[in-house]
């Protein structure tokens, strides 16, 4: 029987944490961390939050999108719940997983902010 940890990314939204236990026949007991249900709540979350922000400021010249962004990242901050889920997320998921969750055209720039988080945090 063996034992450990794992940290697995399927592809698509399949990706599991947790510590398991697999026996001769290869069947995996154990506990597992959801990662991809809170990537997506945290990416729903700020999808909505670009999509309201969005509709009411207009987005066509770079800095109207800056705009847009500087005000995501402004609620995002005065949220502490928010910002932890997205920080969270990002660690247990990656970059490249949070940005596909979230289909907005502003979502590239927002996350060169939001990867400053994480290298704060982790200082």
């Amino acid at each position: 029987m063996r034992s450990g940890h794992l940290n697995w990314a399927g592809g698509g939204p399949y990706l599991a944490q947790g510590d398991y236990h697999e026996n001769q026949r290869h069947h995996i007991q154990g506990r597992y961390i959801n990662v991809s249900q809170d990537l997506s709540k945290a990416a729903t979350e700020i999808q909505q939050l670009l999509n309201q922000l969005s509709q009411t400021n207009p987005t066509n010249t770079k800095r109207e999108k800056m705009v847009v962004v500087a005000e995501a990242v402004d609620q995002i901050e005065s949220n502490p719940t928010l910002k932890a889920k997205v920080i969270n997320a990002l660690k247990a998921g990656g970059v490249e997983a949070f940005k596909e969750a979230i289909d907005h055209p502003l979502v590239n720039i927002l996350m060169a902010t939001i990867e400053g988080w994480r290298e704060v945090e982790a200082e």
